[in-house]
């Protein structure tokens, strides 16, 4: 007995020192001041791109917090995207400024900042450059807390980063890496679906008191547009959205991933198909709840993400879901995810997770009276467009 209040104890500690627990509790639990702030954005704001959200969101965070730093490969002068454009004018060039063509350098730099009680904004040119980055990210940042026994910690690290699709990236500059960060202890994986998100959940994160890797859509960044609040608001981390309500099929993505499946979803509904959508909008921790929860209701999952399907978050999602809702699942989990191969120029259209893609999944998992399993969601060679992509059908 004293053994097993012995092991819990240390256990409690453990946990403790890899994330920040008083954090953690006032997401899970819901912090009356991001709920107030939540319930003010049913107001009407100023019509802004995604750029122009996190624009505003690093404005903000300069503003009304004196610690706070923004630095990477050319933010000081607007950054390759535009998102920094201003700060440098405004703040001065001891807050917002250029740094060395070396991502390593970057996180580390950040991480010594944050160290210091500082709020350390980095932003990394592409996620595709984020590698060169990796040790510094998995083995100082993330383990920082941890190996001090919960009296030292980076958590005011932000690292932004543009991730995904572009339609003329190819090897370099559309990958979407965020999966390599899932399998790391100590972080946080955040990915934003359009300009009010955005800028919520980077300010979430920017005050969050754990090192946090956002992801922003580079698709979207002029393409989304949206009413958003001009005051200073928090959206909760860690809590998954319903966007759509539905009885036959969940549908689970993130990032830009979210407007594919959102037409999918209209689509579907012409057919007489009702499926309820959801985004994850943090990665790490992910809010598993809300997706059980949906899926006891349907019965079945379908998830999508650029990513390559193998070893793509879409796994543990499907992992967790089949060992909590095994008895309810009337069908196997499906993804649609990109495929298995570098992501390329010129084929684009094909490797990405498109509607139709989309659509011919969940016309197959909602069938009447049966299932099919199709090469799409086994085999990332095929497609469920094509005739031949039925595997396997069988009556339940």
């Amino acid at each position: 007995m004293v053994m097993a209040t012995s092991l819990r104890r240390c256990g409690r500690r453990l946990v403790s020192s890899v994330f920040n627990n008083r954090e953690f509790s006032t997401t899970f639990q819901g912090n009356k001041a991001i709920q107030q702030q939540h319930e003010q954005l049913q107001e009407t704001g100023k019509s802004l791109n995604l750029c122009s959200a996190i624009n505003q969101a690093l404005h903000i965070a300069l503003e009304t917090d004196p610690r706070s730093y923004v630095f990477g490969e050319d933010v000081s002068f607007g950054g390759v995207f535009r998102c920094t454009t201003g700060l440098a004018e405004k703040f001065g060039k001891k807050r917002v400024f250029n740094t060395p063509l070396c991502e390593q350098g970057i996180v580390g730099f950040g991480i010594g900042l944050a160290a210091m009680d500082n709020r350390a904004i980095a932003e990394i040119q592409f996620a595709d450059y984020i590698f060169p980055a990796f040790d510094q990210i998995v083995n100082e940042a993330a383990k920082f807390r941890y190996r001090s026994g919960n009296q030292f910690n980076c958590g005011g690290l932000t690292i932004r980063t543009p991730y995904g699709a572009v339609g003329h990236g190819g090897h370099y500059h559309s990958q979407s890496p965020e999966a390599f960060f899932c399998h790391v202890p100590g972080i946080k994986v955040v990915v934003p679906r359009s300009p009010r998100e955005a800028k919520g959940l980077l300010l979430s994160c920017i005050r969050d008191t754990n090192p946090v890797i956002f992801f922003e859509p580079k698709w979207l960044y002029r393409l989304a547009v949206e009413e958003v609040p001009e005051h200073d608001y928090m959206l909760p981390l860690s809590e998954a959205e319903v966007i759509r309500e539905g009885s036959d099929i969940t549908l689970v993505g993130w990032g830009a991933q979210l407007s594919i499946m959102e037409q999918a979803c209209f689509d579907a509904e012409k057919e007489g198909i009702s499926c309820e959508l959801i985004d994850l909008k943090t990665l790490i921790p992910w809010d598993k709840e809300t997706v059980e929860a949906s899926v006891r209701k349907t019965g079945k999952l379908l998830i999508s993400h650029e990513a390559p399907v193998t070893g793509g978050f879409g796994a543990e999602i499907s992992a967790s879901i089949v060992e909590r809702c095994f008895l309810r699942l009337e069908a196997p989990v499906a993804r649609i995810c990109g495929l298995d191969t570098p992501f390329p120029l010129v084929f684009e259209p094909f490797y990405v997770p498109t509607k139709n893609k989309v659509n011919s999944c969940y016309g197959n998992l909602t069938l009447d009276g049966k299932w099919v399993i199709c090469w799409w969601c086994l085999d990332a060679d095929s497609g469920c467009d094509q005739s031949n992509s039925k595997l396997l059908v069988r009556d339940w």
